[in-house]
């Protein structure tokens, strides 16, 4: 099984972006993260990512024949953009919306999440182990038998 996991705007700059809300954890440390728990799960992984909304909608659009799931942590994205939301909804692959801090502690605009609609669950406010949490819960979507895809 292949998992696509995307990043949006600002990730990159996790470890030194705003450490007391985001961690100090690296973008590339979570990438280390997802590699030996996606090999213990039997999981291959792609890891993208990009601040540009479009690549992030190309690069949801190839998960649709290169992935059996999506995990997406679309940054500020995930309260602006209905064009991820459309693509996420299009695809027709099951999706784990990811987010460091906890969005509904945060201020009000963050409350809303237009991914969240379309996805199948979301993880929110557990720093890094989210990603490693959105594994194991996508891992179990699909690899359970009666798995039904959204």
């Amino acid at each position: 099984m292949h998992i696509t996991i995307l990043n949006g705007p600002n990730l990159n700059l996790l470890g030194t972006r705003q450490p007391e809300v985001y961690g100090a954890t690296t973008l590339a440390d979570i990438e280390h993260m997802c590699q030996r728990k996606a090999q213990a799960l039997g999981l291959e992984i792609e890891f993208n990512q990009t601040n540009h909304e479009g690549v992030l909608i190309d690069q949801i659009h190839a998960a649709r024949s290169e992935s059996d799931g999506l995990i997406i942590n679309a940054g500020a994205y995930t309260h602006t953009s209905v064009a991820l939301m459309d693509a996420v909804a299009s695809v027709s692959l099951p999706t784990v919306e990811v987010h460091l801090s906890n969005i509904h502690a945060r201020e009000s605009f963050r409350h809303t999440s237009f991914l969240s609609p379309v996805a199948l669950g979301l993880i929110c406010g557990f720093g890094a182990t989210g990603y490693v949490m959105a594994l194991d819960g996508i891992w179990a979507h699909l690899t359970a038998a009666d798995s039904p895809r959204p």
